[in-house]
């Protein structure tokens, strides 16, 4: 899967240096797979929440923070919507970023 844009998760994680390797590791994972739909997401990460219009939540660092991405199977990319701490999380509306 090619994933737009690792800057995103590298800005976040330069404010939230606790969260650094769980990010890289889920970009490498993400950049290597090759999901055909979310089914496949969730055997792969069990707490990943889906949502409308091929919209994923995934828990990071224990839930201490959460990462949405919009994916679009077909053509095989990812794009970042949202990466922020859990509270963040809880003022935006996910099935919309």
């Amino acid at each position: 899967m090619r994933v737009i844009a690792k800057s995103t998760l590298r800005e976040f994680w330069e404010k939230h240096s606790d969260c650094e390797q769980q990010l890289k590791s889920w970009y490498q994972e993400a950049s290597r797979a090759n999901w055909r739909n979310s089914n496949e997401i969730k055997t792969e990460y069990p707490s990943a929440s889906i949502l409308q219009d091929n919209r994923i939540v995934f828990n990071i660092k224990g839930n201490n923070y959460r990462l949405i991405i919009r994916i679009n199977f077909a053509y095989q990319m990812i794009w970042i919507r949202f990466v922020g701490t859990h509270s963040e999380y809880d003022k935006i509306d996910a099935n919309k970023i």
